[in-house]
């Protein structure tokens, strides 16, 4: 765990300007199994300290790939010095930041380090458990992810914290062919907030995740196109989590609402139906840990939720400090930070649409020719909302069932016009948080959501 070499260095700090001193360091475990074969097995730490001060609408910023008393000094008196060098040049006189009264955010979480030969034999237990059980898929690979970020914060005027994130993840990929000879490909990732010790206590708790995933590979060996066109369909969780993260949530960003995201001009209008409601989680929700807890920025800001959208209707963004001054809205915590070396931007952190009352058979019951949507691959949108997702997996819905799976497609559309058909929300949550957001910086994120009906249109052959 990181020693405490900064909070004593609040003396230092320049009156009349906002500080932030911040430690970090980010481990990364990697292993990976492609055909049993060991193709990567990695350990990585970085480690340093950085200071940025706030003065009328500047900031100095200074870094050190170093962590140690004179180190924190000498990047405090390097980022001071930066900003009154660049207010006595280039002034803005904007004026100081949002006031965040004084507070401390205690350490919430350990970091505990595993030897790399427990990953590999991990590893090698899943994989062997796929070849003697399904000997006749094409090739597979189990991949290990465990990474964290551990940060110590100090702050002239707002919260002061020691906080910790570990994540540990088992991606596993299971390839075949269809009756044409078509390679086909699932994936599932496994795991979640945690250190690997906490979530990963017995390979054979995994082997029924395999045993599913097989099973819906199987089903896709059998799939047929989609028929192309604009379509009723439901999204899956998976897929309205997507949704909430690359088609709202970077609009909503306050940064890039000042850059000209579709969402300038719609604050306070309907961007989607009454059934809509979509809230960025700081570290709790439905009372439960969220995937991916976040307790303090990087700004010293404590993290609380950020509602986005109420009923229908577009309510806020998310912001740091100088944007909330900005919008005349509360910062919530959003201002984070990849690396010592980066400094904080406005990130997502637990993104969701939120449930609603109907039961998901209820909603495929009640389409008649349509599309079940379950998993996607890929995904991308603009600043003006319009998105494709990759599916990868999903289901033909004829006369209120689910007929024939399909093979990989794509869906289009504009989210705020695809938010206003949304007619039906499942009462369940499915939430997602393997990957990372790769705004400027990569960032781990959690999304998610309940199934949608909507209207979108579907990629064919």
């Amino acid at each position: 765990m990181l020693e405490d070499f900064i909070s004593g260095k609040k003396a230092l700090f320049a009156t009349g300007v906002h500080t932030e001193l911040r430690a970090q360091e980010n481990r990364n475990r990697r292993v990976s199994l492609i055909q049993g074969n060991l193709t990567a097995n990695s350990r990585s730490e970085v480690l340093g300290v950085s200071a940025r001060v706030y003065k009328n609408g500047l900031y100095g910023f200074s870094s050190m790939a170093e962590y140690s008393a004179s180190a924190a000094e000498a990047v405090l008196k390097a980022a001071t010095e930066n900003a009154l060098f660049m207010d006595k040049h280039v002034p803005k006189g904007k004026g100081a930041l949002p006031v965040i009264q004084p507070g401390n955010i205690p350490l919430n979480k350990t970091i505990l380090d595993t030897e790399q030969k427990r990953y590999i034999e991990f590893c090698k237990e899943v994989d062997d458990y796929i070849t003697r059980t399904y000997p006749k898929l094409s090739s597979r690979s189990v991949i290990l992810s465990a990474d964290s970020m551990e940060k110590l914060l100090c702050t002239s005027d707002g919260y002061d914290g020691h906080t910790a994130s570990p994540r540990s993840y088992i991606y596993l990929f299971l390839n075949t062919e269809s009756a044409s000879g078509m390679p086909l490909e699932l994936f599932k990732a496994v795991g979640g907030s945690g250190n690997f010790e906490d979530r990963f206590t017995d390979p054979a708790l995994i082997y029924p995740e395999i045993d599913k995933l097989y099973e819906t590979l199987m089903r896709k060996r059998e799939g047929v196109y989609a028929e192309a066109g604009y379509k009723t369909v439901v999204l899956g969780g998976i897929l309205s989590g997507m949704l909430a993260h690359e088609a709202v949530g970077h609009t909503v960003e306050a940064d890039l609402v000042m850059g000209g995201s579709v969402a300038g001009p719609n604050l306070g209008k309907r961007v989607g139906s009454e059934l809509v409601n979509l809230v960025d989680f700081a570290h709790t929700a439905f009372g439960e840990q969220a995937p991916l807890p976040v307790y303090l920025d990087d700004e010293g800001t404590p993290a609380e939720d950020a509602v986005l959208i109420k009923d229908g209707i577009l309510t806020g963004y998310m912001n740091n400090r100088e944007s909330a001054e900005n919008f005349g809205m509360k910062p919530q915590g959003n201002a984070r930070a990849w690396e010592f070396s980066g400094e904080p931007l406005i990130r997502m952190r637990n993104t969701a649409v939120l449930p609603g009352k109907d039961k998901l058979e209820d909603i495929i019951a009640s389409v008649d020719d349509g599309y079940y949507l379950i998993d996607t691959n890929n995904g991308q949108a603009d600043l003006t909302g319009e998105f494709m997702f990759g599916v990868c997996m999903g289901y033909e819905i004829k006369n209120g069932r689910l007929a024939r799976p399909i093979l990989d497609t794509t869906i289009s559309g504009v989210a705020f016009d695809m938010l206003k058909t949304v007619d039906m929300v499942s009462d369940e949550m499915v939430w997602s948080s393997s990957g990372f957001c790769g705004k400027k910086q990569p960032m781990p994120v959690g999304m998610g959501g309940p199934a949608l009906r909507c209207k979108v249109m579907i990629g064919g052959r």
